[in-house]
């Protein structure tokens, strides 16, 4: 009967022994040098991949990213552990408040002083020990070209935008106006950093998508590190690019001769502002002197 109606004997006896089908779902991922790393690991990459303003993939091509940055995996794979997680494509991705948000009026700054424009960006920085990225943000004064500081971690959250700009403003003494202004990436444009900036009196402005040239001050000081650090000095962990790093914002800040300027260091600018409202302000109070003195003589 089987070989007359065409069936098998195995599908006729075959009896359903219940339980999910195939075999147990992993819980690492093989890594080309770190070896077996939990999936949890693989989740926290690619939220920072999703961090990115100008990134929005899908499941294949954050497969492929993963893949650039060592990480054996596929499509199949990745997929479930996205679902697990709620961050595939066009589902529950978190996404920052970008409401209400104030683009820059004009793509060139023309800064007349000291902390009257800041501007921030953050930067990618390979570290071949590790075979991922580490990310450094950074602030530079418009006026003086001076970095007023940075952070340099694993990854740059929302709350450490608001620590750095924090730490700033303890260090120096703000002018009545203050304007920052930075891409859209979603540290930036987080709702915590743009009420805490409201809170301080310092204006927030973002530059239009696509258009880096509109924070070109901040983009050239990560170019100059490109150029004078990461393809002059060999290094492979984290612990010796920061120490770079740390190095060279100080010497950039007090000896590098910066054309922009006058061929002078951003600190020499600096310095020289405060020291020429230093003298006017001498002038000012010996001139109201000698104006009080003169007065009290016509009147004795």
């Amino acid at each position: 009967m089987l070989q007359w109606v065409g069936l098998a004997e195995s599908s006729y006896y075959y009896k359903e022994k219940g339980g999910k089908k195939g075999n147990k779902a992993s819980s690492h991922t093989k890594h080309s040098t770190d070896g077996l790393i939990p999936n949890e690991q693989v989740v926290d990459q690619v939220r920072i991949y999703l961090e990115h303003p100008f990134i929005d993939y899908g499941y294949h091509n954050l497969c492929a990213l993963l893949k650039r940055d060592g990480y054996v995996i596929n499509h199949k794979k990745l997929y479930r552990l996205l679902k697990e997680a709620n961050l595939l494509k066009n589902t529950n991705r978190i996404r920052p408040d970008r409401s209400n948000r104030k683009f820059v009026k004009f793509r060139r700054v023309n800064a007349q002083y000291p902390m009257e424009y800041l501007e921030m960006d953050i930067k990618m920085v390979w570290i071949p020990e590790k075979g991922k990225y580490a990310y450094l943000l950074s602030v530079i004064d418009v006026y003086s070209r001076r970095i007023l500081g940075h952070v340099f971690q694993w990854s740059v959250k929302q709350a450490d935008v608001v620590k750095l700009i924090s730490d700033i403003i303890e260090q120096y003494r703000l002018p009545k106006e203050v304007i920052i202004r930075s891409d859209n990436g979603s540290q930036f444009i987080a709702k915590e950093v743009r009420e805490y900036l409201a809170l301080v009196g310092v204006s927030q402005e973002f530059t239009h998508v696509a258009t880096p040239e509109e924070n070109a001050h901040i983009e050239a000081y990560h170019g100059t590190l490109r150029r004078d650090i990461f393809l002059r000095f060999e290094y492979r962990t984290f612990g010796e690019i920061e120490q770079i790093l740390d190095q060279y914002v100080i010497f950039y800040n007090q000896e590098r001769l910066h054309g922009m300027i006058g061929r002078i260091p951003p600190m020499e600018r600096w310095n020289h502002y405060f020291e020429k409202m230093a003298t006017v302000i001498q002038f000012v109070c010996a001139f109201q002197q000698a104006k009080n003195d003169s007065v009290r003589s016509a009147a004795s």
